[in-house]
């Protein structure tokens, strides 16, 4: 069983890479660029990267669906699918606000709607949440119609919000998803694995292409997607306690910005002798909070603060599980 998943993420990851290869030069010859903006001369990187993201695990998943039907790889296919389908329809979004710029307010709610097949599913499935040491509690319609659109609405925008920063969404998504798999595993849940395992093999084959100093961004289709991801395999597999674990710095940085009532702008470093520092020296973000409390940081050091705290929260997050 271990090398078919093997091989969903080798086939993801080569997907991805080849994919960007070609895509990278294509985005900027397009002028879909951004400045990147953390940077003395704010260089112009190409954008939208997260579609080689989204389609290298697509490619993952639609292999899994391939072995289900003429390999015997067994798994709920019509959970995935619907997954899918949920996943599809928020980086549909993020591609429209890549081009057209999205009010953020309208753009905040709009997943939501995505969650509709996870609804369906979940209406002929459990309706319940399990929590560490407690076990599952039953929610009803609450679960259906409240607790399910927001989770994928709220995964979806906090992933997309803690950006910015070279290789930061791609190198935390990494450490995420490597936890969610090993949940999957350790729980035997194979659904879950067929989305995380596509997922980190893109994630691992954009992340060359994404750090310091980056070749290309993900955009909103691709940040909006890893929350998406997350939400609809934790949904699927009824581990959505996990998933809310996971993105709590992301909790923490919505809560920062929230105060701040989320700036559009300034939300960056500013660049002093190789080191950024939050603008006008306020607080408007954890990225800022770190940096005063650094007092200066590179934006690599930066960045790995950041996967580094992922990870301690994704270790938390796995032994909580495993003890309950």
């Amino acid at each position: 069983m271990m090398l078919e998943y093997i091989g969903l993420l080798l086939f993801s990851f080569i997907i991805t890479s080849l994919l960007l290869y070609f895509l990278v030069p294509r985005l900027k010859r397009a002028g879909m660029v951004g400045k990147d903006i953390n940077k003395p001369d704010k260089p112009e990187v190409a954008e939208m990267g997260g579609l080689g993201i989204v389609a290298g695990m697509t490619a993952g998943v639609l292999l899994a669906v391939f072995m289900n039907t003429f390999m015997g790889f067994q798994f709920n296919l019509l959970y995935v699918l619907a997954a899918l389908i949920t996943i599809h329809s928020v980086a549909f979004i993020g591609v429209v606000d890549d081009l057209v710029d999205i009010p953020q307010k309208i753009k905040a709610f709009l997943p939501i709607f995505a969650a509709v097949p996870l609804i369906a599913i979940s209406a002929a499935g459990s309706t319940s949440l399990t929590l560490p040491f407690i076990g599952p509690i039953n929610f009803g319609l609450l679960y259906l119609f409240i607790l399910v659109p927001i989770g994928v609405a709220v995964a979806s925008n906090l992933t997309n919000m803690l950006a910015g920063f070279n290789g930061m969404e791609a190198g935390m998504g990494i450490v995420i998803f490597v936890a969610a798999s090993i949940l999957a595993i350790t729980h035997g849940n194979m659904e879950m694995l067929v989305l995380f395992i596509p997922m980190l093999g893109a994630l691992l084959a954009f992340f060359p292409f994404n750090k310091y100093p980056a070749k290309v961004f993900p955009g909103d289709v691709g940040n909006l997607s890893i929350g998406a991801v997350l939400a609809s395999g934790v949904i699927i597999g009824n581990f959505e306690t996990a998933g809310a674990l996971l993105l709590l710095p992301y909790v923490t940085d919505f809560f920062i910005k929230l105060a701040n009532k989320f700036p559009s702008r300034m939300w960056w470093g500013e660049y002093k002798d190789g080191k950024l520092y939050p603008v006008e020296g306020q607080v408007r973000g954890l990225a800022q909070l770190i940096m005063k409390l650094k007092n200066g940081v590179s934006e690599r050091e930066l960045v790995w603060t950041f996967i580094l705290l992922e990870g301690a929260v994704a270790l938390v997050t796995l032994v909580l599980f495993w003890v309950g």
